[in-house]
Formats: structure tokens, C-alpha cells, sequence
């Protein structure tokens, strides 16, 4: 039951990780203006509420993440992400144009769905959603994840009394 459940973390942590991060990259971006870059079409993250709004979906998705890495569950809640994403990257270096085809950004889309994609395809070209996987993954290695919580053997009975003098070891 304890995996099936991390399954179902699973599917749902990818679509937050994909579509979340995603749809809040671009509005997360605008404020950042390189130094080449016209002072006078800058905006101000800190006067933005769209820069603000997309900032703090990027921390709630860096919340998720923390809480999905660290958390005692199933390791195939961060197994599926990590797959998603790191396939995703492989597609990607072998054919970019099949891997950005597969974000959703046709404009008959819904507009918040169409600006997930182009997110979606700027994270991978840059590399996060590789990092990400790389991230996810490293806890699928630790076989104390895969086993459930200890359970002793001796859990309803009293402590019986040692006869010597050096008790438990």
C-alpha cells in the first residue's frame, strides 16, 4: 500500500515539478534583466505582482521538492519525476525538436497552459529539469527507503527483567 501510494505522489509531485515550475519560470524571469540589457524596459521584481506571484510558486514547487526528498515515503515518489525529467533531457539531446514538440504550447490551448509550455521548454533547454532528475533520483539508491519502517517484535509485551549484570548490548 505504502508504494502504491508513493506512485500516486509520484504522478501528482511530476505534474506540480512540470507544470508549476513551468508556468512560473516565465513570470518568475521578467524582473531579471542582464546588463546588456535597456534599463528603461526593466521591471522591478519587488513592484511586480506577476514576478512576485511566479517567485513564490517557484518556492512552493522548491517546497514540494524538499518535502518529497526528505519525507520517510515510498521511493517511487521521487522515482517518477526523476524518470519523467531525465528522459525528458535524454529526448532532448538526442532531438530537439521532437522534445520541445511535446510541451503544450499550441495557441488554441488555454493561455495559462500555452505559457506552462514555453516555461516548460525553457527549463529544459537550460538544463533544470535534468538537475531536478538528477536530484529525484538519488534517493531511489538508498535501500532504506524500499523497506518499510522497523516494527519490533516485542511491541505489546513488558519488559522482562535481565538476570545479568550487563543488561541489553
Amino acid at each position: 500500500m505504502r508504494h502504491f501510494l508513493g506512485l500516486l505522489l509520484g504522478v501528482v509531485v511530476t505534474a506540480i515539478l512540470l507544470a508549476g515550475a513551468g508556468w512560473a519560470a516565465p513570470d518568475a524571469a521578467r524582473g531579471m534583466v542582464s546588463a546588456a540589457a535597456d534599463a528603461a524596459n526593466a521591471v522591478d521584481p519587488a513592484r511586480d505582482t506577476r514576478a512576485l506571484v511566479g517567485l513564490g510558486a517557484m518556492a512552493v514547487a522548491g517546497l514540494l521538492l524538499g518535502l518529497v526528498l526528505t519525507a520517510r515515503i515510498s521511493p517511487l515518489a521521487t522515482f517518477i519525476p526523476s524518470m519523467v525529467m531525465l528522459s525528458w533531457t535524454v529526448v532532448y539531446a538526442l532531438d530537439v525538436n521532437r522534445a520541445l514538440g511535446l510541451a503544450p504550447t499550441d495557441p488554441s490551448m488555454h493561455p495559462l497552459l500555452v505559457q506552462a509550455g514555453k516555461g516548460m521548454q525553457d527549463l529544459l533547454a537550460k538544463g533544470i529539469f535534468a538537475m531536478l532528475g538528477i536530484a529525484l533520483f538519488v534517493p531511489v539508491l538508498f535501500p532504506s527507503r524500499w523497506t518499510g519502517r522497523r516494527r519490533d517484535a516485542d511491541d505489546g509485551y513488558a519488559e522482562e527483567t535481565v538476570e545479568s549484570p550487563g543488561g541489553y548490548y
